[in-house]
């Protein structure tokens, strides 16, 4: 027989090699293993989440839907007739553009809002072809509540890193170059298509939805390693329109923290490079600042316009960092990491790429110091 201690080395060898959170705990393989995966849903379902890479091909659209749910109310009968009558018509219709690319190995993975008939609908549909098909039991339900919980429990399990400093500093440069050197980086930034703060919205992005920032957090996370560190930068509750989870929130205070400081000249040219938008419409600028009146006074908002307006943008970018950014940025850090803020700082000469590329060895190894 053999010993206590090889089999709880072989017990804990096995408990490695399965992942904390798989989408096996819902039935069904792995996402990426799937060849296709179709979100039978209304489109408006799909655009405020769906499982990542999956395709929408709505058994019924968002004004079928509506319909059908209306006739429902008086009429079962008549709603089933008109929902398989638009159903049949809106496979048809994906048959022959998206469907007839996948050979009979292929597998799909199908899901709706239960798993009831819009995904038995194109599942049946799919078989009759010849092709391997899993239906999600529980449907986008099921998911949704495997994400929450999959989320409250992955963020609990790795080591953090935390970068802190005042707005301009290059953290998320910072976070781009540890990702570019391989090192496993958490960017919420991205994610959450937004740079926090009054001024984080970027041109031309809309943010996700929380239940689809969740789903992409989650995405994220269970890609990594437990047993590395994952690098991220100090953020708040919010950033934007959604929140973090506040398993991930927390585990963030807790965690080791680097500071980084880098002349008021370079955070200036980096606010110039990263918020163009602003160097070009300082005035845009400063009226998004409106709401700050009661902390710092009309009179600072007052000479914030006159910069704006006279285009002294540097001067603008400057003022804003030191008068609000910087005391508010400080204030909440203590706030949260405590006497940790007071640790290691790295100042940094510059901001661009070669500078940031020779620091990264730096703040690694005093991590791991």
């Amino acid at each position: 027989m053999e010993s206590d201690e090889i089999s709880s080395i072989r017990h804990r060898v096995a408990e490695a090699a399965v992942p904390l959170v798989h989408p096996g705990q819902i039935g069904v393989q792995d996402f990426d293993s799937y060849a296709l995966i179709i979100d039978a849903r209304s489109p408006h379902e799909y655009a405020e989440d769906h499982i990542p890479g999956a395709v929408n091909l709505p058994v019924v659209d968002d004004g079928e839907y509506a319909e059908v749910g209306t006739r429902h109310k008086t009429d079962k009968h008549a709603a089933y007739l008109i929902g398989v009558e638009y159903s049949l018509r809106n496979i048809a219709d994906q048959i022959k553009p998206l469907i007839s690319r996948y050979g009979p190995k292929d597998r799909f993975l199908v899901y709706c809002f239960r798993g009831g008939k819009r995904s038995r609908l194109w599942g049946d549909n799919l078989r009759i072809i010849g092709f391997e098909v899993d239906v999600l039991a529980g449907g986008w339900k099921r998911y949704r509540e495997w994400v929450r919980t999959a989320l409250s429990e992955l963020s609990k399990t790795f080591e953090y890193r935390v970068l802190c400093g005042p707005t301009g500093c290059g953290k998320t440069r910072m976070l781009h170059e540890l990702r570019r050197q391989g090192h496993q980086v958490l960017d919420l930034e991205e994610l959450a298509r937004h740079r926090g703060s009054l001024l984080g919205q970027i041109p031309g992005q809309s943010q996700p939805t929380q239940k689809f920032f969740d789903t992409l957090l989650l995405d994220t996370l269970r890609r990594f390693d437990t047993a590395r560190p994952v690098w991220l930068e100090a953020e708040s509750k919010k950033v934007g329109e959604v929140h973090l989870p506040e398993a991930l929130y927390e585990a963030m205070h807790r965690s080791p923290v680097i500071n980084l400081a880098a002349p008021m000249s370079a955070r200036v040219k980096l606010w110039r490079e990263d918020y163009p938008h602003f160097a070009v419409d300082p005035v845009a600028m400063v009226q998004k600042l409106e709401p700050l009146k009661p902390l710092v006074g009309k009179e600072t908002l007052a000479q914030w316009m006159e910069l704006a307006r006279t285009r002294k943008v540097d001067d603008l970018f400057e003022s804003v960092m030191r008068l609000h950014y910087d005391p508010c940025y400080a204030r909440s850090t203590r706030r949260n990491y405590g006497v940790a803020v007071d640790g290691l700082t790295i100042e940094l000469a510059s901001l661009d790429q070669p500078a940031l590329a020779g620091a990264v060895g730096q703040i690694v190894s005093e991590f791991n110091q």
